[in-house]
């Protein structure tokens, strides 16, 4: 790790490709410390925003944008701001496509409006989440279609994101930042750069070893929330709480990493990101099982959630069918807005196909589409909690009171296990 401060360098000029929820970040830190950044979108409304000081991404607030130092940052949809770049760094988005394997064309599209203006002595990093070989591969060979050599003539290295969006604690500033460039010497560019935005630096082996790094966090994450899933049904049927058996396990001070079970995995990384690793192992004439088992799992805990949904009502002389039924929290993690991969959409879309009247609420959001049909969202919560048949709480906010929420309600189906009562069921 390098944590000294950084040596004297250039690569003052920077420009943050994707100004999303890691792109925007970044600019934003490398603005705060003394560097002229600027942000390129495709999204002219984003630009719009951002330059006239409204943030779009909840781990950046306005007031932290007035706050940059004057002139040091500003957001344009124009490439040709790359020509005065003395770093570029992608941050663009890695979807799958309609076929579950790796879609570059954003990655791809970025390097090559940086192939149209790469000079010498440059250094482009790419963050994007993606498989091992991409930087050395495709961006490599994209960028020297310039006529210029990577490790020779401009710097080239992979540096991925770790963005844990709405986590007050760890922030890109104190989040520990990876760099394995091309050659030793790109690593060593990259990590000088990182110097001056984060406090701690890691640099790795190559390129490479700096992808797998990030598909092997995101794996990790995914095969033990997959495991206490798996754990949550069998647990039921044999009237074991899992939640106190993980308590009791986590008081051991080694060896054990409490992971907790909940409606299903959303989000761009723990939903994609494996899949990244999974693809590439296929290509070897391997199957990577693990990954692909715990996306089953994980695929199949919204439908596990309203089967047991079901069943509370069923218990209560209730049929799903014309029952009315809140969902709480519809975003894909606590405290934020953001919707991507959220497995409450496929709950919303089960409960429909058995005829509940679905009513929707979250802090968050003040709308919701699921199969292209909007959710009727709570305008009035307590009212709602009170008439509704069953409450479903897929996500818990902080600005959710479960306490209050359970005296309103009849029946309180709990897939967070946060809420205690007795009309309260946990997952």
């Amino acid at each position: 790790m390098i944590n000294a401060p950084a040596p004297t360098a250039p690569d003052r000029r920077v420009v943050v490709i994707g100004l999303g929820y890691v792109g925007l970040p970044l600019a934003v830190e490398a603005a705060r410390a003394g560097l002229s950044c600027v942000g390129l979108d495709v999204n002219q409304q984003t630009v719009d925003g951002l330059n006239a000081g409204r943030s779009h991404v909840d781990d950046i607030s306005d007031e932290q944008l007035a706050a940059l130092p004057a002139g040091s940052f500003t957001a344009t949809t124009d490439a040709a701001c790359l020509a005065e770049a003395e770093v570029a760094v992608i941050c663009v988005p890695t979807p799958l496509d309609e076929h579950q394997a790796p879609d570059l064309r954003a990655v791809e599209g970025a390097t090559r409006a940086i192939r149209d203006h790469l000079h010498t002595g440059m250094l482009v990093v790419l963050e994007s989440t993606t498989y091992p070989g991409t930087t050395d591969g495709p961006v490599k060979m994209i960028l020297e279609e310039s006529g210029l050599v990577a490790g020779v003539d401009f710097a080239l290295a992979f540096s991925p994101e770790r963005i844990d969006p709405g986590n007050p604690t760890y922030t890109l500033r104190n989040t520990p930042k990876i760099v394995g460039g091309l050659t030793p010497g790109c690593t060593t560019r990259a990590a000088q750069f990182y110097q001056r935005v984060v406090d701690t630096v890691v640099p790795t082996k190559g390129p490479r070893e700096a992808e797998l790094a990030k598909l092997l966090e995101n794996t990790y994450r995914h095969v033990n929330i997959a495991l206490v899933n798996e754990m949550a049904v069998f647990s039921h049927e044999l009237g074991i709480d899992l939640w106190a058996a993980i308590d009791a396990a986590r008081s051991k001070p080694f060896g054990f990493a409490a992971f907790y079970p909940g409606p299903g995995v959303g989000g761009h990384c723990i939903p994609i990101d494996p899949n990244y690793l999974s693809h590439q192992v296929r290509t070897l004439g391997y199957q990577f099982r693990f990954v692909e088992l715990a996306q089953e799992i994980s695929q199949r805990m919204p439908a596990y959630v309203v089967r047991r949904s079901q069943d509370l009502l069923n218990r209560h002389r209730k049929a799903v069918n014309g029952s009315t039924v809140l969902v709480l929290g519809l975003t894909y993690k606590p405290d934020i807005a953001d919707d991507r991969e959220t497995p409450a959409r496929a709950v919303i879309t089960e409960l429909r196909k058995l005829g509940a009247n679905v009513i929707g609420h979250d802090p968050h959001l003040s709308a919701f589409v699921v199969d292209d049909v909007a959710v009727e969202m709570s305008s009035d919560l307590d009212t709602d909690l009170t008439r509704a048949d069953l409450t479903v709480l897929l996500q818990h906010h902080q600005g959710y009171d479960l306490t209050e929420i359970a005296r309103l309600s009849s029946l309180v189906f709990d897939t967070r296990g946060r809420a205690e009562a007795d009309n309260v069921e946990r997952l």
